[in-house]
């Protein structure tokens, strides 16, 4: 097994890169972080090209990445907390091409699925992503100004869900109208004087639910384009729900 011992090493710097989107694009390539992630991927069947280990990580896990088709690299302590992006970094990584865009047909369209308007948070992202896998949904579209799905706290947050759902991104005006053509409803999420309560919705198989922007809501040239807006009553004093609690409220009751 091929060994790196240097954070000053060539591919370790590239590989480095990887946690900015333009050393994605330059390398067509994203980094995986934690042993869970890099199995999910191979699982998955997802082109992952280099396992990078460290001698811990490949004593607790050898019979699985002995198993690995693909290259295998050991790493040292240094290394590996220079392509980390946590404090204490696990000591295993994957390498792995970027996914061609799935395809999406019409057929795609009669399933649920979840938009996300500019929502910024990795965790926030994580947990819904995490959601409509647990729920059921078809896919997730992250919408122009949404951190990107291959943003390390983002994939650290999805916990292998992406795996298990087609992810897509692009102008969701674009997307709302696609569903809209096919007579599949998008539900936005506004408390305003339009907006009905989530709960007076039935059950369904084929709609879009999108999500906005944690401060500021959904864009209004999206809420102007859904075929309806939903609101989640408040019982108590607090102010709002957290974005991701309401899209786990929503989900799980608009889901046939």
């Amino acid at each position: 097994m091929e060994k790196i011992v240097s954070a000053k090493n060539e591919r370790v710097k590239k590989w480095s890169k990887l946690k900015t989107k333009k050393g994605r694009l330059n390398s067509n390539q994203y980094i995986l972080e934690s042993w869970h992630l890099v199995s999910e991927a191979i699982n998955a069947n997802q082109n992952v090209e280099v396992v990078l280990t460290t001698n811990k990580q490949y004593e607790l896990h050898q019979a699985e990445i002995d198993a690995f088709n693909g290259e295998v690299i050991e790493i040292t302590d240094d290394v590996s907390k220079a392509l980390g992006s946590t404090s204490t970094p696990q000591g295993i990584f994957g390498i792995v091409e970027l996914p061609k865009e799935d395809h999406f047909d019409s057929l795609d369209m009669f399933g649920s699925w979840l938009l996300l308007d500019q929502i910024q948070d990795p965790g926030n992202i994580g947990t819904m992503v995490r959601t409509a896998d647990a729920a059921g949904f078809d896919g997730v579209i992250f919408g122009e100004g949404t951190s990107s799905q291959f943003n390390p706290k983002v994939l650290r947050s999805m916990q292998g869900s992406q795996f298990h759902l087609k992810l897509l991104e692009g102008d969701l005006l674009d997307w709302i109208g696609k569903f809209k053509e096919n007579n599949v409803p998008v539900y936005g999420t506004e408390l305003n004087p339009q907006a009905v309560s989530y709960d007076q919705i039935e059950k369904q198989d084929a709609f879009a639910l999108v999500m906005g922007n944690e401060g500021s809501g959904m864009q209004d040239k999206i809420l102007d384009q859904t075929t309806k807006n939903l609101y989640i009553p408040i019982k108590g004093k607090a102010e709002s729900l957290n974005v991701a609690i309401a899209a786990g409220i929503a989900m799980f009751h608009l889901k046939k």
